[in-house]
């Protein structure tokens, strides 16, 4: 049999794993999940006879180049930053690589060595970045082959909680690593092109400056700037484009009130308050505040930010407990940033019943014959529960897809790359198509850059 290692058994597995084992009978496939933890990678394997689960730590060079030199193909879901030594063991035993991650520099430079190698590093072949690269190049390509001239394009896609599991006045839940939610944004300035002109957003003004869509049958939504639109001019062929933004999903509202964490500071990463431990959530949300003899912490916190009692922001605040003073703390030399993430967890947390969705959406403008025309492309995916979100499904589906192709000897082409070849991007698209992941495209007048901007 041939053996596909997966390396990490996290939330987004659990589709990846179960995709797999489905395949296992016709295709010949052993299955070995590794994990640092047994119990968890035993689980996603739910005792199928072509399954296996072992330890794994990647630390341990001996037992990772014998998990890798023993397999026939390996996918790494771990965090990216560990992937390179992944990369550099797959190099050396002549495997190739299936990764969701953005493709690092240390990544990149491996790139003349698998070419000769002839092997496969298939990376962001996850949903963003992923499913976002491949159904964007697929209408890009579609129009240029018609002879159209890209004008626009933005990109926006977000991890939600499902309505009929939307039980909370932030409208979220998180259905991705909480860390990388409560850090968003940070770390650099947000760049994007507008009609023709570089425009930038520093972290501090982010969420305040958010663009609205409109997703058919579900209502309206709020997207804030991703950090660097403009690298994508050149991945995408756009060099001309005088129009290119990719933004992050939420509903509509969530960002107004996401900013009072950012102007408090409760988002920073960069030092540990002292004490954490000892602290309740009311002493975490004081410490930002100035000192008053007489003032409440609510009282401080609504002059100090010009909240008025009746704003629905301020509900929203009080619904996170951040003015409780019997929910304590209990982290030890912790960031803000992490308080903040154990704060929203008690409540943005998914239940075992509850459901995520995905919503993703393009925005193609173009210019043909002499006339400009757009295009609205969007998929929305529904989890089934807290295991087979639909995180999982749009991050792991894809993954595992792209392995089996590369295995069958579908994807050829060598060397460290993302999605974004038609060879590529077709077939798993149509067997995304076959599995609930679906674009659905309209064609529309012609509107340029999206007016309709909330700005502070």
């Amino acid at each position: 049999m041939r053996n596909v290692l997966v390396i990490g058994a996290g939330k987004s597995s659990s589709s990846l794993i179960t995709y797999l084992l489905q395949k296992s009978f016709e295709e010949d496939l052993h299955v070995t999940v590794a994990d640092v933890f047994l119990e968890l990678a035993q689980s996603k394997l739910n005792k199928h006879k072509n399954g296996s689960a072992i330890t794994f730590d990647i630390l341990n060079k001996t037992e990772r180049q014998m998990a890798i030199k023993n397999a026939n193909i390996v996918v790494s879901m771990l965090p990216a930053h560990l992937h390179i030594n992944i990369a550099k063991d797959c190099l050396e035993f002549g495997k190739s690589l299936v990764t969701a991650s953005y493709i690092s520099n240390e990544m990149n430079s491996l790139n003349d060595q698998v070419v000769k190698k002839n092997l496969v590093f298939m990376n962001e072949i996850g949903l963003d970045p992923g499913i976002d690269h491949m159904s964007a190049m697929q209408v890009i390509d579609s129009i240029k082959e018609k002879g159209g001239k890209m004008l626009l394009f933005e990109s926006f896609c977000g991890g939600l909680v499902a309505p009929e599991s939307d039980d909370n006045l932030w409208n979220y839940k998180f259905t991705w690593n909480p860390r990388n939610v409560v850090l968003a944004g940070q770390g650099g300035v947000s760049k994007f092109l507008q009609e023709g002109t570089y425009k930038y957003i520093p972290y501090h003004k982010l969420f305040r400056r958010t663009e609205i869509l409109q997703v058919d049958g579900y209502g309206k939504f709020e997207a804030y700037a991703n950090r660097d639109s403009l690298k994508y001019k050149s991945v995408y062929g756009l060099d001309k484009i005088l129009t290119l933004y990719r933004g992050t999903i939420r509903r509509v509202g969530f960002s107004r009130a996401w900013n009072i964490f950012v102007q408090l500071g409760m988002t920073d990463d960069s030092y540990t308050i002292e004490n954490s431990d000892k602290m309740s959530y009311r002493d975490f949300t004081n410490s930002f505040l100035a000192y008053s003899p007489s003032d409440s912490v609510e009282l401080k916190l609504r002059h100090y930010l010009k909240i008025p009692q009746d704003d629905v922001i301020w509900d929203k605040l009080v619904e996170l407990d951040i003015f409780n003073a019997n929910k304590m703390v209990e982290l030890k030399n912790a960031t803000p940033a992490q308080i903040l993430e154990k704060i929203l967890k008690d409540s943005w947390t998914l239940k075992k019943d509850d459901k995520d969705m995905i919503v993703m959406q393009h925005l193609f403008g173009y210019q043909l014959n002499g006339e400009k025309h757009q295009i609205v492309s969007s998929m929305i995916c529904m989890g089934e529960n807290e295991t087979y979100t639909a995180m999982a499904k749009t991050v792991g589906l894809p993954v595992a897809i792209a392995t089996l192709k590369i295995l069958n000897g579908e994807i050829t082409n060598p060397g460290v790359q993302m999605p974004i070849k038609k060879e590529v991007y077709q077939p798993i698209l149509k067997e995304l198509a076959e599995n609930g992941i679906v674009f659905t495209e309209k064609e529309m007048p012609y509107l340029g850059y999206n007016p309709e901007i909330i700005t502070a």
